[in-house]
């Protein structure tokens, strides 16, 4: 009988992909994978160290696999990811209960760990990151409708609150003519959306092509011969170059979604963070993409109580997260990560004012979302059909303006013969709910 391999991978959808290319070399050399890893004889924990509540998300779920290991469910415990990236021997002398803690690099040697530890052996295995095969096959996790497609692997910006340079190394991309390949090989299995990522998606083709060359690639994807559509996620907003720009808004396959972090609106912050601009510089790229892009739907993230951030400095964030009005918002108070230079800055911010401010901004962004949402009721959108809400008791999809787990859903009732999961349609939108659009689907 085989050895059951369970995975729970957290974090990004950058770290899902790790976790697809492991599980596909696990099940390539024999071993049995289910959904469930309290089912498995091997658990693996693909952790994501990107901020506090994350490491702890982490942690939390390695010690909920260990309370299974010591009833004798599972056999082993395995933890791979950022946080064992980070803080390798540190994590196997806390929590004792691992059996090992292997770096990303080690990825395309797993098999040979699984088989270790089920001999009774502690493993602990760092090679260099940069070993991580950013080309390998992988077994995916998504539904059949989309998939995540990795166009490079780390960092090179250095933004002074962020460790993940450090954690996956230094910025690679991958040759256009892999990438394609990939993903015609994604598009003739089903695939409906090709969700480009990286930790700068604008970036891509830097190190490879000494120029940016995301244009060019979209445009190569979009010679695909399919029925398909392109969402970009994770662009800088200095590396937003007009090329980009029209490409995005030219190509028809490419959705009209842009994901651009930009943090904060104090050009005096974004300095200190080690980013480029101001509120004036990044109100002027707001207006003229959506002069360029009709119907652009924007996502974009801030951090508030960054060190040093005074009111003055949140009021103009506040302000201009108003009068921005984006479609899409996530905030964040700030977390301060070890071994970064924001960390050691002296002007902290009290937990209690940092966490005040976010909410400030959710609270804006929640009454911006529900005028957004008023303004959808009586139009009829597209709507990726999804599946089926038993708590909502009713169908659910996506619309181009919703990128998966991040971003909203819309529900609706059927009315005739319902549409195949994966099926493209048109919902009349009647209602929302919170950030969720309501319709209804007449076959």
């Amino acid at each position: 009988m085989a050895t059951k391999i369970g995975m729970v991978s957290l974090g990004c959808a950058k770290n899902r992909v790790d976790a697809e290319m492991l599980l596909f070399t696990l099940k390539q050399e024999g071993f049995e994978i289910v959904a469930d890893p309290a089912m498995s004889d091997v658990a693996i924990v693909n952790t994501c160290g990107f901020i506090e509540d994350a490491k702890q998300e982490s942690i939390d779920e390695i010690l909920e696999l260990a309370e299974l290991k010591k009833e004798g469910r599972i056999k082993a415990i395995i933890v791979t990811g950022c946080l064992a990236e980070r803080y390798q021997t540190e994590i196997l002398k806390e929590l004792y209960e691992i059996d090992a803690v292997v770096g990303i690099g080690a990825n395309s040697n797993i098999a040979n760990i699984v088989r270790e530890v089920l001999k009774g052996k502690k493993v602990e295995e760092f090679p260099d990151k940069l070993c991580l095969d950013i080309n390998a096959p992988r077994l995916r996790s998504t539904p059949f409708y989309y998939a995540y497609l990795k166009i490079a692997e780390g960092c090179d910006n250095c933004c002074t609150y962020c460790a993940i340079p450090k954690i996956r190394g230094e910025f690679r991309s991958r040759k256009i003519e892999d990438i394609v390949e990939e993903a015609k090989g994604l598009v003739n299995n089903g695939v409906k959306e090709l969700i480009l990522i990286a930790q700068d998606t604008s970036r891509y083709g830097e190190d490879l092509y000494k120029k940016r060359m995301l244009p060019e690639l979209l445009r190569e994807l979009c010679k695909i011969d399919s029925n398909f559509y392109i969402r970009v996620l994770y662009c800088y907003p200095d590396r937003m170059t007009d090329e980009l720009i029209d490409t995005i808004a030219s190509e028809p396959k490419v959705l009209k979604y842009i994901d651009l972090p930009l943090q904060h609106a104090s050009g005096k912050l974004l300095k200190r963070m080690n980013r480029h601009g101001d509120r004036e510089v990044l109100t002027e790229l707001i207006n003229k993409l959506r002069t360029k892009i009709p119907n652009l739907t924007i996502r974009t993230t801030f951090i508030t109580g960054f060190p040093g951030e005074t009111e003055e400095d949140f009021t103009e964030l506040s302000e201009f997260v108003r009068d921005m009005r984006f479609d899409r918002m996530g905030c964040f108070a700030y977390s301060p990560e070890e071994d970064t230079p924001a960390a050691e800055f002296p002007d902290q911010i009290d937990d209690e004012v940092k966490k005040h401010r976010r909410d400030i901004i959710m609270e804006q962004q929640a009454e911006i979302m529900a005028e957004k949402c008023e303004s959808m009721i009586g139009k009829t959108i597209k709507v990726l059909f999804e599946g089926f809400d038993r708590y909502a008791e009713c169908y659910y999809g996506r619309s181009s303006a919703d990128a998966p787990e991040v971003d909203g859903k819309v529900f609706f009732t059927v009315e005739g013969k319902k549409p195949a999961v994966g099926d493209i349609i048109d919902v009349e939108i009647t209602d929302y709910i919170d950030v969720d659009l309501i319709g209804e689907y007449k076959a």
